[in-house]
């Protein structure tokens, strides 16, 4: 028999939980970390996964209390402070986020994930060159996670460095062949260069693995146009749109390249003009 007459052992349950933690099922990990709790109410490994479970269930402010308690114990536990900076990014509060990353990076400088979450949070600020120091810099720590790579390559992108975004997709390809959002991004690259029949190509090879990807056949249909394959091009975009209505006809609206497109009566029909 457990604590306080319990039957439940608090190593079965954490057990127990962290296996539907594995499977993705936090609910039920969340209540088998409540059982704990209840018996064992500083056990920090018990806190620190609910606080997981809550982040992944869209419960924020439950996750920060969780990590707060955690940090109560251990003011230097550099996931806490990086997991509540998670939290508090998604509930909106950004300078918070942006306080969590830097404690979290204070606690452990080595600590990738943080750099990396400090990046993407800059980046939505449209601080693109501190964005950039942050994702590097977690790229030097953990350079076997393409994640951080492919974050850089976006944000160059942004700051309309199209030839060093399309290196960086590159060598993830190289690296990680499998890697279809490296792949998608080295296409969306090589159309900014005006590179559009070898993005094509890339296109291509995604959507023969993954034929309804709405973003692939978009990005097709702009690079049809582009090389003024004009059927073709309006049979992809009438694919994108039946796919995500409100999304792509905004897209197309304000898309450069689909200008020469406004006169026609089959376009102006397919997005709403």
């Amino acid at each position: 028999m457990g604590l306080f007459g319990s039957n439940d052992n608090v190593e079965d349950l954490l057990y127990n939980a962290m296996s539907l933690m594995e499977k993705n099922q936090p609910k039920g990990a969340i209540s088998l970390f409540n059982k704990i709790l209840k018996q064992d109410s500083k056990n920090t490994s018990a806190l620190f996964n609910k606080g997981l479970a809550l982040n992944q269930t869209k419960k924020y402010s439950d996750a920060i209390t969780c990590f707060d308690i955690l940090l109560e114990i251990n003011p230097k536990d550099a996931q806490a402070w990086n997991n509540r900076g998670i939290a508090m990014a998604e509930n909106g509060n950004i300078q918070g986020a942006a306080e969590c990353y830097d404690k979290a990076i204070d606690a452990d400088p080595k600590n990738a994930s943080s750099h990396f979450n400090k990046g993407v949070l800059l980046d939505k600020l449209q601080e693109h060159e501190e964005a950039l120091a942050s994702l590097e810099k977690a790229v030097s720590i953990d350079p076997r996670k393409p994640n951080a790579m492919i974050y850089k390559g976006i944000v160059l992108g942004k700051m309309k460095k199209h030839e060093e975004a399309l290196n960086c997709f590159s060598n993830v390809c190289k690296k990680y062949p499998n890697n279809q959002d490296a792949f998608f991004q080295k296409g969306v690259q090589l159309a900014e260069l005006g590179e559009h029949k070898k993005a094509l190509d890339v296109f291509d090879d995604i959507l023969r693995k993954f034929k309804d990807n709405v973003n692939v056949i978009y990005a097709k249909s702009r690079s049809k146009a582009a090389l003024e394959m004009y059927p073709e091009a309006l049979e992809l975009l009438k694919q994108a749109i039946s796919k995500n209505p409100k999304v792509i006809r905004l897209w197309a609206k304000e898309e450069p390249i689909f200008t020469k497109l406004h006169s026609n009566d089959q376009f102006r029909k397919l997005v709403k003009l």
